[in-house]
């Protein structure tokens, strides 16, 4: 569609990734089709139709999660897993998800009323309540800018802490992997906190077992940096190169990650996504390949040998306030502290709770001499 194209040539040459142009365009897709089914151009919309949408997507079952669905054994939509804690994705389209498309369609209208082919009007406006005055207007200088340009019909989305996956956890993880490239893949995600993308993009050049470091292409910028990893990550490699030696292309320009069957391709995100889903089948979790990043944050996070912005660097974060969310304390963390807080202060009930009255007979004056009580004349 033209409209749709020079929207994404627009993205391209403001060197937006293919991902980000993907990722664009299912949100466009959405609207599209509501559009069509309520019989407007995408020209001819005005804000009743963006508050209907905002107020369908809101309330819409999710393609693919309905009654029709097979889900996994044990999955609840919505429900907290018993391992990780987590709460599985609703049958609903998430609160984070309906936000970006609202973004994406605001952002979509400006660019065709800039170039004179929409309507004239946004369907998807800034808050009114936010338009009037210039944003940050009363700004403390020693205090963060707040996001006050909001969208009038974007959800609320809650902050999240980053979740990372325990010690005693990700050592059950590592012992369900089946074969030396998963637990060479896990190895490195655990030890660098890449991307899965990013590691999955890599080719048998970017590897310096000399130095320690592997190079990957960091997924926002494009830019290529180096990263280190740990020896163990290393070793599972060697194992897997020196068993796939025969089996697929060499050379520095080629993947570095192929599949375990015939024919032998590059490794895919989708294919790795499958592997960890069967991991996480056989301990009941819902782990994902992302909480493997969040989990490497965290063990460096903690460490205090190492500073907060040599982590930034290893994550490639772009500001240090998106690191520092790695120093709030985890779940697991939480719940452990505040149950010990409740086991001591029942021991501090037990303990300055006044004694048992004595039993039928007793003298209470003879008890106080025998077991020395305060106030008990000598």
């Amino acid at each position: 569609m033209a409209p749709v194209g020079a929207f994404f040539r627009e993205l391209l040459a403001s060197g937006r990734s293919a991902a980000t142009v993907r990722s664009y365009g299912m949100d466009l897709l959405r609207w599209w089709r509501f559009l069509a089914a309520v019989d407007v151009g995408w020209d001819r919309a005005s804000r009743i139709e963006a508050r209907d949408f905002s107020c369908w997507i809101q309330a819409t079952v999710k393609p693919g999660r309905g009654a029709g669905g097979s889900p996994a054994v044990g999955y609840v939509a919505g429900a907290a897993n018993a391992v990780t804690g987590k709460t599985s994705p609703g049958a609903g389209y998430a609160a984070a998800t309906v936000a970006h498309s609202e973004s994406v369609l605001r952002v979509f209208y400006d660019f065709h009323l800039e170039t004179g082919n929409g309507p004239l009007v946004n369907p998807f406006p800034l808050d009114r309540s936010r338009r009037a005055g210039r944003a940050n207007a009363h700004h403390n200088p020693m205090g963060e800018f707040r996001r006050e340009r909001a969208g009038r019909y974007r959800p609320r989305v809650a902050e999240r802490i980053p979740r990372g996956i325990p010690d005693e956890k990700f050592d059950e993880i590592f012992a369900a992997l089946g074969s030396d490239r998963d637990r060479a893949l896990v190895a490195f995600w655990i030890s660098t906190g890449a991307r899965a993308s990013e590691l999955l993009g890599m080719c048998t050049g970017d590897v310096d077992p000399g130095q320690q470091l592997i190079t990957v292409t960091r997924k926002g910028t494009r830019a290529v940096q180096q990263i280190p990893a740990s020896p163990d990550a290393f070793v599972h490699l060697r194992i897997y190169q020196h068993a796939m030696r025969a089996l697929v292309p060499s050379g520095r320009d080629q993947a570095l990650w192929w599949t375990s069957r015939r024919p032998y391709r590059a490794l895919t995100y989708h294919a790795a996504h499958r592997m960890f889903e069967r991991v996480n089948a056989c301990l009941g979790s819902n782990w994902t390949l992302h909480d493997l990043r969040h989990a490497a944050a965290r063990r460096m996070a903690g460490d205090p040998n190492l500073p907060l912005t040599h982590v930034q660097a290893v994550m490639g974060h772009a500001h240090l306030s998106t690191t520092e969310r790695y120093l709030a304390p985890g779940r697991d963390e939480v719940i452990t502290q505040v149950l010990a807080h409740h086991a001591r202060q029942a021991d501090r009930r037990e303990q300055s709770s006044p004694p048992p009255p004595p039993g039928p007979g007793y003298d209470p004056r003879s008890l106080e001499i025998l077991f020395g009580r305060p106030g008990t004349a000598a």
